[in-house]
């Protein structure tokens, strides 16, 4: 019986030993995307300022057709001098 269970637990060890390997294998295949991860972050960081400038430069956009098509409809229906 302790032959036995002897056996199963060196089976175990076997594939703990067999795990710790893998686990070892991933840390460092892991370890070679923090570089692109990284990346990442500093391109979703520059997109965000991106944005930021994009909306602003929108709402300036917006304002000014605003002036434009009101001067436009000024210049064409002038106010009449009554």
């Amino acid at each position: 019986m302790n032959v036995r269970v002897a056996e199963e637990y060196k089976g175990y060890g076997d594939l703990a030993s067999g795990l710790r390997v893998f686990v070892e294998q991933l840390k460092c295949k892991s370890g070679s995307f923090n570089e692109y991860v990284e990346q990442i972050d500093a391109i979703e960081k520059q997109v965000t300022e991106f944005e930021v400038v994009v909306s602003m430069l929108d709402k300036y956009v917006c304002l000014l057709e605003s002036r434009v098509q009101s001067v436009y409809q000024t210049r064409l229906h002038p106010p009449s001098n009554n």
